[in-house]
């Protein structure tokens, strides 16, 4: 999800189109705070393994 934001801010940025820029922010935000919740021992989508 943060590849993907990263992705769609670059898109935005070079083409100029505000709606990609504005997805990118909030996908990359919320990939940044499951990611954090992942590493910090919670469960994330109802699993403690990603396994």
């Amino acid at each position: 999800m943060i590849l993907l934001g990263v992705i769609l801010l670059i898109i935005g940025f070079v083409t100029g189109i505000s709606i990609l820029w504005t997805i990118g922010v909030v996908l990359a935000v919320i990939g940044l705070v499951l990611w954090l919740a992942g590493t910090l021992g919670h469960a994330v989508g109802g699993r403690r393994h990603y396994y």
